[in-house]
């Protein structure tokens, strides 16, 4: 017995020492699906950079560093000499409409947008019959049906339809406000209150991000502030946000500040400012206070941040210019009081006031030269496009504001346009600020039909790709990791985004290969349709979309949620 035992030990002994000599098996080539190789990695942290691979599989990121050494995939990313960086997330697209046109997301995906956050105001959901139509009219050189009724069954359709980038979205208030009051200056009664939490509490449990707002315009500028803290309140039961074009930049700047912050304290929500700025000349004083009264809420544990553009000039209608109870009732009514003698008197009387009663974006750009008309629907005034309201006024031989009142009721719509409101100086101490992330506030454009019959804001090419070469290479006014970090890692984890915004394993595989060298915006006020150049691949749930500076045609784009929605 004792002998056997013996035998038995020195048979596994020998055994042992076989298996522990046999060298480990060589990883094969469906190891992964796709390799980055000899990149400078950034993962969104904020933390210093460092030389790593990254390895995906299917949707995610498998291996980053010592783990992929010696691997092999199916393809593999050259990025020595490149950076490597998560997928930047753009906290205010306005690719509603330009996504249906076009999925791919060019002008996006080109400065490596992986995902686009809708919402401002207005979102493509809840529709009614009153939103549908509404919505229809309103279309410009983009058309389309309207075949959902929900915000997630648009986001659904997106996905379906096929779309390159990530998308996921706010609630527009004024969508709220529209599909249950309609367009009219009124406040809600106790039982249209009702219905606009149940609207909320619907989109929530369906995976909307939180509350939009842009409170200048009407007839969101008709919402008291007691009417929004009661819609928060249904979002932050689902982890929602609320995030808003504050009723004031200019004159009002800091009592909209406090609404803000008021509504973050009573609704028990987080809050964020769109596109954070100082508006008007005689405001860009007010920028060292707006910084220190967002940072004093802070320390005083209110979860409040912002986003930013990284030009001087801002982009709205041209119906900004006039006061808003002309749009009481909606558009038509507008129109309506154009055409009578009588009214555009009086609206003429008041848009040459400095209210602090109303956000005048006339006087606001302190001249005509300083307005840039861009966006017309009528095929007859689109040779308009590009020329200043000055411009067109000495043209026509009119005063300017008769000009605005004109051009309004002929093109029976907004007028896409630009105003030069904001000062360098403060951009880029926005830019230094730790808690702001970026969006561009435009759509996703192409240079090609339809979107060339209009000149989008350069910001719709440029904002990104500005801030990683005109900013953080040329001017070096922030650094590269903090850059990337509120570029993808900041916004993502403000929004609760599930598993996005970091290279880190397990996390879904949006993924940016760029020279940090080259990568500069091209588009400007005068030639906007000029797509960014420098980076050289982008991955989208693992699948690559640019490929050495090229679309690629892939559309893996996808629906994200909310941290609320129902299972």
């Amino acid at each position: 017995m004792k002998q056997n035992f013996l035998w038995l030990g020195a048979f596994l002994t020998i055994v042992f020492t076989v298996f522990a000599q046999e060298p480990s098996p060589s990883p094969s080539s469906d190891d992964f699906d796709v390799i980055v190789r000899g990149g400078t990695l950034y993962d969104g942290t904020g933390a210093k950079p460092l030389q790593a691979d990254v390895a995906i599989r299917g949707d995610r990121i498998a291996g980053i560093g010592p783990a992929v050494a010696g691997a092999k995939a199916k393809t593999v990313i050259d990025a020595k000499g490149l950076a490597v960086a998560p997928g930047f997330v753009n906290m205010l697209s306005w690719s509603t409409e330009s996504l249906i046109q076009d999925g791919r997301s060019q002008s996006e995906i080109l400065q490596g947008v992986t995902t686009e956050i809708m919402g401002e105001g207005e979102s493509m959901g809840p529709v009614n019959d009153r939103v549908r139509e509404h919505q229809i009219r309103e279309q410009t050189d983009i058309k389309y049906d309207i075949t959902w009724n929900t915000l997630a069954e648009y986001l659904q359709y997106l996905e379906t339809h096929g779309i390159s980038c990530n998308v996921a979205s706010f609630i527009g208030a004024t969508t709220i406000r529209e599909y249950v009051i309609g367009f009219e200056d009124k406040q809600p009664t106790p039982e249209q209150l009702d219905e606009m939490r149940e609207l909320v509490r619907k989109e929530m449990e369906a995976g909307a991000l939180g509350i939009g707002t842009s409170l200048i315009y009407p007839p969101a500028f008709y919402a008291k502030t007691e009417e929004l803290i009661e819609l928060c309140k249904v979002a932050a039961k689902y982890q929602g946000k609320y995030i808003s074009h504050i009723r004031s930049e200019g004159n009002q700047l800091f009592e909209a500040v406090d609404e803000l912050l008021r509504i973050a304290r009573e609704a028990n929500i987080p809050a964020e400012l769109y596109h954070i700025k100082t508006a008007g000349k005689k405001n860009w004083s007010k920028e060292d206070q707006l910084l220190t009264r967002i940072e004093r809420a802070q320390k005083k544990g209110l979860n409040v941040r912002a986003n930013m553009y990284t030009y001087t000039a801002a982009g709205t209608g041209l119906d900004a210019c006039l006061p808003p109870w002309t749009e009481d009732g909606g558009y038509p009514e507008l129109f309506r009081r154009l055409r009578d003698p009588v009214m555009r008197a009086i609206i003429k009387a008041e848009a040459q006031v400095d209210s602090d009663e109303w956000e005048n974006l006339y006087l606001a750009a302190g001249s005509p030269e300083k307005i840039l008309l861009v966006g017309f629907k009528s095929e007859k005034l689109k040779p308009l496009t590009g020329k200043t309201l000055a411009e067109v006024a000495k043209m026509r031989g009119k005063d300017p504001i008769d000009t605005i009142m004109d051009l309004i009721s002929e093109d029976e719509s907004r007028i896409g346009t630009v105003y030069y409101l904001m000062s360098e100086e403060n951009v880029k101490k926005e830019l230094r600020k730790p808690w702001i992330s970026f969006g561009s506030d435009e759509a996703s454009q192409a240079p090609e039909a339809p979107f060339t019959k209009s000149n989008p804001h350069p910001r719709a090419y440029g904002n990104f790709a500005r801030v990683l070469g005109k900013y953080v290479r040329d001017e070096k006014v922030l650094s590269m990791s903090d850059a990337i970090h509120r570029l993808s890692g900041l916004p993502a984890t403000n929004l609760g985004l599930d598993r996005r915004g970091f290279l880190k394993e397990g996390m879904f595989a949006d993924v940016v290969v760029f020279d940090p060298a080259t990568i500069t915006d091209h588009a400007t006020f005068e030639k906007p349709h000029q797509y960014a150049t420098g980076v050289k691949h982008v991955l989208v749930n693992g699948v690559q979309v640019i490929k050495d500076g090229e679309h690629t045609g892939a559309k893996p784009g996808r629906a994200l949620w909310g941290p609320g929605k129902v299972k």
